[in-house]
Parts: structure tokens; sequence; C-alpha cells
């Protein structure tokens, strides 16, 4: 094949993102010569006004694809998240090439936990109208708790990753939210590593949850662009098109343009890709300011007689006991699988080596954000949560550059029941709970008379699903409860998360039984 030339902006990170082009497309075409153009965007002229106050689109891209239509390239290389959903789906051929993570991450300077106590406000640089509507409300909660009160004040941010990162070091903001992707693709490279890791060395990180922090749509995508009148180009692209990501943005691209465009959107959109399915998930406020949520697919099923559901009645299953003894925890990073796990300050008297001095100096991991929140009353620093999809489904994000934390060097806190589950897994665990049914005749007798019972935990099936009825449907939330019942002989009705079978509840059913 003739020579094939890239065109895309002069920055580090796009540099990279063509790169990772360049190189899929010399594996598909070894005997093509590609070159390399480099330029700057709109958006790079303007590096100090908030794009979002500025009318149009397409700041960082329409320099670029327009470079095609005059015939200086033959293919262009985007950041997916930079275009509007306007040009994807205009005459021009796309491929998508490559994905990263698609979570956003909060980075703070060494000093905030001090500021916190203080009572002062924390500045946050970013120039994301959705990463400020979402991200600062977590935030408020996700923080530790170490004053009476969490002020967040967000400031506009502009430049790029290392710009950034040296802003917190000259203490002009206390934090700043950056894509995870931007950050491992240059932790990745070789000519980047090292300054980006000096920078981050210091620095506390919090990988902002997917459910609650939702990603902007295509957000870690890398897409390739071809004049439609292009032919050769457009054959490379088939080439080097990834189609079940391509099919994943296209989705993203076709549901926002229905909440609102541009960058002054309020909401995200991402792709969850679990054991039990994949998931369109979009939430926030839409251009009207109105708040939704969206999971599609939810299952649809049809339930004859009445829907128990664990959620309703949460703390009638079980009482706990916490056991009055020295927790040794060797590992460095520590999975805390339920909230009730970090419960035992508070008895009395409280056991010699508690979780208090033991948790201070570990990388904190929460299973989702019920627990987060909770460890943050009491203090601890959380660096990620599962967003109640299971540990496993966190395992990839753990291991990416910019956390590098390996699962052998994980310990798993839990109750006392699924340590013994977890180990046979192959996962370090151990317990300092476990459960005591409360045996309880009213959810006794509410699922006994139930058509259908949704479980929060594989222990409330296990201590009181032998009161359900022969032929009775079984739902429940994904993640381990989904695959211990599977593995119980169940076939359960799966939801993502408890929160998107709460709201397939809310309109799904008009009547049902509550315990």
């Amino acid at each position: 094949m003739e020579n094939i030339r890239l065109i895309g902006r002069s920055s580090r990170l796009s540099l990279l993102q063509i790169d990772i082009v360049r190189r899929k497309i010399q594996s598909a075409f070894p005997d093509a010569k590609v070159e390399v153009i480099a330029r700057s965007s709109k958006g790079d002229g303007l590096p100090d006004i908030p794009l979002h106050t500025v009318e149009g689109s397409d700041f960082f891209t329409e320099d670029i694809f327009n470079a095609l239509t005059a015939g200086e390239a033959d293919i262009a290389v985007h950041s997916l998240k930079d275009m509007s959903s306007e040009h994807f789906f205009g005459q021009n051929k796309f491929a998508v090439v490559d994905r990263d993570d698609t979570r956003d991450i909060a980075v703070f300077s060494n000093y905030i936990e001090e500021k916190i106590r203080r009572g002062e406000t924390i500045i946050i640089g970013t120039c994301s109208p959705r990463r400020e509507e979402m991200a600062t409300v977590f935030l408020k909660k996700a923080l530790p708790q170490l004053s009476a009160q969490i002020k967040i004040a967000t400031r506009s941010i502009r430049g790029n990753v290392e710009t950034r990162l040296r802003k917190l070091n000259s203490r002009e903001y206390d934090a700043t939210i950056l894509a995870t992707a931007g950050l491992n693709r240059l932790l990745k490279s070789e000519d980047d590593a090292v300054a980006v890791r000096e920078l981050l060395a210091d620095k506390k990180l919090m990988l902002l949850p997917l459910i609650e922090c939702v990603p902007a749509p295509c957000q870690g995508t890398i897409v390739a662009e071809a004049h439609f009148s292009n032919a050769k180009a457009i054959e490379v692209l088939k080439r080097i098109n990834q189609g079940a990501l391509h099919a994943d943005c296209y989705l993203e691209k076709k549901i926002a343009v229905k909440y609102g465009a541009g960058c002054i959107q309020k909401f995200g959109v991402t792709t969850l890709a679990t054991k039990n399915g994949k998931y369109l998930y979009a939430a926030g406020k839409d251009s009207e300011g109105t708040e939704f949520v969206k999971w599609d697919p939810l299952p649809e099923i049809k339930i004859n007689g009445s829907l128990f559901s664990s959620t309703d009645v949460m703390k009638g299953f079980f009482d706990y006991n916490w056991l009055n003894e020295e927790i040794e925890i060797e590992k460095n990073v520590v999975f805390v699988a339920n909230y009730k796990a970090i419960q035992e300050p508070h008895l009395n008297p409280p056991p010699r080596g508690g979780l208090a001095s033991t948790l201070r100096n570990k990388t904190i991991l929460a299973s989702g954000t019920k627990t987060w929140f909770e460890l943050a009353k009491q203090g601890y620093w959380v660096t990620a949560s599962a967003d109640a999809l299971g540990f496993e489904f966190l395992l990839s994000s753990l291991g990416m550059p910019v956390l590098n934390i390996d699962a052998k060097d994980i310990l798993i806190l839990t109750h006392e029941a699924a340590v013994v589950r977890w180990r046979e897994k192959g996962y370090d665990a151990i317990s300092n709970y476990k459960l005591l049914p409360k045996n309880d005749k009213a959810i006794q007798e509410s699922i006994a008379a139930a058509a259908a019972v949704f479980w929060t935990s594989f222990s409330q099936y296990e201590f009181y699903g032998k009161y359900a009825k022969p032929g009775a449907k079984h739902l429940c939330a994904g993640g381990e409860t989904a695959e211990l019942l599977k593995q119980s002989g169940i076939e359960p009705v799966v939801f993502p998360t408890i929160k998107a079978f709460d709201q397939w509840k809310k309109y799904s059913i008009h009547s049902r039984s509550v315990a």
C-alpha cells in the first residue's frame, strides 16, 4: 500500500494517540509508510477560556477533520469525546481504534486532609460542567469527613495533564479532575512516564465511580476518520476498526443526543461490560435541567403475583457479631466488602488491634458508594470502588498504570462466611464479624407468599431462600451475588446494580408486597 498521511493535534497526548493508530495501520499493512502531521486546533488557541462559554463545538477536532476535506491528509486521529455527534453521524467514515478506562480521576495535593480539618474551601480545577455537577456533589461525601462540613468550589482550569498537575504544586488549585485514560497513556510512554510519575508522586488519588460520576460519552476512545471520498483511507479504517467498541460508542453518542450536546452538558453516558452482560448507562441533568437516570437494557420480566424486595427491609435480616480480637493486615491494599466491617469501633471495649489503627496507612477500596461514604464518615481515604458491580469488575482498573495495584496485593475484608468463598477463588480474605440471622417471621412469610424475590446479597438467600415457594423467580444485582446464586442452581434474573433494580421496580411494578 502507498503512503498514509495521519493528522492530529500536536499535544503530547494526541501524538501518543496518533502513534497507537500508526502502529495499528502498520500491523494491518506492513508495507505501508505512515507520515504524521501535527497541528494545533481552535481549542488549543483558547488556552485560558472555558470552552463551554464559547459558541460552537468541535473545538479540538474541526481544524483536524477539515484537513481531510482539503486533501492535506488521509486519516485524522481524534479523542472521540471531543467530537460532536453531528459530525460523527455525518458523511465521513470512522474507525474506533482503541479505548482505555472510561473513568475520571480526582488528583489532590498532599495537604488536602489538613485543609479539610481546618474547614477551608477546597478549590478544584475543572472546565467541565458535567464534572462540576457530579463530582463535587460526590466528593463532599466521599472525602474523609474530618470537619463539620466539606466545602468545595470549582475554578476554571485549562492546559495539558502536566500543566494541570503543576498548578497543584504551585497551590493555584487543591485538586483537579482528569480523564483516567489520558493519564494511563502518558504513563505507558517512555518519553512521558517519568515526568508524570514525578508529578503524581506526592498526590492523593480518587478514582471516581462510574455510577455517581458518569463519564462523558465515548471517554477514553481514539477514533480515526477518513473523508467519504477517500477510498484508500476508508479501506484502512475497515481493517483497524474495533467493531464492538465502535458499536458501544455509536450507542453512547446516540443516547447523548437525546439529552443535550456540546461542552455544556451536565450528564454522562458510558458502557458497562459485566459478567452478566453489557449495559448502557446515562445519568445527570438534561438540557432542560431535569435529572434523569437510564439503564439499557433492563430485564423484561412478568411477575404473576407479588414481588418481595429485600431492599425494603434491609435491617430485618441479620444482626452482627464483631470479633473482639486482634486483626492483622499485612497487605497494603484492603477491599472493604461491606461497611458493616468498619463498625467495630463501637465495641466496648474496642479490640486491641482494631481497624481504626490498622487501616490508616492502607490503600482502601470500597465495594460501592454506601460503603465508601461510611468509610469517609470515619475519616478514611478511599481510593476507588467497585460501583456495586462486584470486586472483579474493578480489577482491570486497579491494574492500570495510574493505580498499578495487583490482585495479589489485595486483602478482602468481609464477614466470616464469605471468607471461605473468596479464598476458594484464590483471593486473600479475612473477617472481623459474622452474620446472625434474625429469623424474622414477617420476612419469612413475605418471601413464602411472593412470586418473585429480589436478593441484595447471597447471604440473604443462604439463610432465607428456603422459604421461597417452588417456581418463584429469583432476582438479584450482578457481581458476586449473581455468581453464587448460579452456583447454587438458581438462574436469577440479573440487574446490573441494586439502584438499577430500584429504577425498574419504580416504573415496572405497580403493586407489590412489602414485609
